[in-house]
């Protein structure tokens, strides 16, 4: 059974625009390079033929791995989740306990993941952690340097 995974609407077109790009480009190209390398002799021996039959191979994998992350995607709509605690797409303010360090993250689809702009996975330790918490909630997280325990400040959208 495949898992349901959630998206922004710009998480899923982006994620559309990628898959489109590996089957529109990508591919052509992977079977362009198998008929050039056919096409210079012996394919007992040919290495280069091999190499662009093992990346067309990992190319398709890739295809269809999209292609199942993509039918089992759900938009969610914003302005349904519920405020009182932490759900996907929930903006979280958090304040580490032992150091008092506030922190803001954006909890969203693994694709949709980037530490720098504040979005981390759902499916990371952290995010793991704080889902289903509300405000005032202690999450204990396990991290690779031990154990953190984060305060939950505000829960926004």
């Amino acid at each position: 059974m495949s898992k349901v995974s959630y998206y922004t609407e710009e998480g899923l077109k982006k994620l559309r625009n990628e898959l489109n790009q590996l089957k529109d480009i990508e591919r052509p190209k992977a079977s362009q390079a198998i008929a050039e390398a056919r096409d210079k002799g012996d394919l007992s021996e040919n290495a280069e033929y091999d190499a662009a039959k093992e990346a067309q191979g990992m190319l398709e994998l890739q295809i269809s791995k999209m292609e199942e992350v993509l039918s089992n995607s759900r938009i969610i709509d914003e302005s349904q989740l519920d405020t009182s605690k932490v759900l996907v797409l929930s903006i979280v303010k958090v304040k580490i306990k032992k150091t008092g360090q506030l922190m803001k993250y954006t909890l969203v689809a693994q694709t949709e993941a980037d530490l720098k702009s504040g979005k981390i996975s759902v499916e990371s330790p952290i995010g793991r952690g704080l889902l289903g918490k509300g405000v005032g909630d202690i999450a204990v997280i396990s991290v690779p340097s031990g154990k953190i325990e984060l305060e939950i400040i505000s829960i926004d959208r």
